[in-house]
């Protein structure tokens, strides 16, 4: 019993150990300290060869982020769809056919129920308007013939 915690011991003491060689000490000695005042460029933000624009510190709005994972989450369960899609034929002849079918559409309907679930929830909508603005976005729409939309210019006959 002694040996094995023994082996716990000395594991733990080098995981400890290599964090702080490597985190502490290796990352000192080779990151890059030189800032030269000749080339002040070196010390923006890179925007991909664009100029920047504004501080690099910028808050994101989380609807890119949840947008990204629900279009990540739908995408990767629709890739799950392809093999199942490649030995349908065979599973059939081998009189799987119905069964494997039957648990694709249940498959299916959890994709198709989380995704109402997204799109009533207003997940996918980049703008969202809050229920007490919808009112008001509506009295602002102007009606067709109103001043406030110019009218297409009708063509003179000649």
């Amino acid at each position: 019993m002694g040996y094995q915690l023994l082996n716990v011991l000395v594991f733990t003491l080098f995981g400890i150990f290599f964090v702080v060689l490597t985190v502490s000490i290796l990352s000192r000695l080779l990151r890059p300290r030189v800032r030269s005042e000749d080339e002040p460029g070196k010390l923006e933000t890179y925007e991909c060869g664009e100029p920047t624009i504004g501080s690099s510190w910028v808050r994101f709005d989380i609807r890119f982020y949840s947008l990204a994972l629900i279009f990540l989450i739908f995408d990767v369960e629709v890739a799950f769809l392809y093999p199942w899609a490649l030995v349908f034929k065979t599973l059939m002849n081998n009189d799987f056919g119905g069964f494997i079918f039957l648990e694709v559409m249940v498959f299916l309907c959890i994709l198709m129920v989380g995704f109402v679930y997204c799109w009533v929830k207003g997940d996918l909508d980049w703008l969202k308007v809050k229920p007490f603005m919808r009112e008001a976005v509506v009295e602002e729409t102007p009606e067709p013939g109103d001043a406030a939309i110019p009218e297409e210019p009708q063509e003179v006959a000649a």
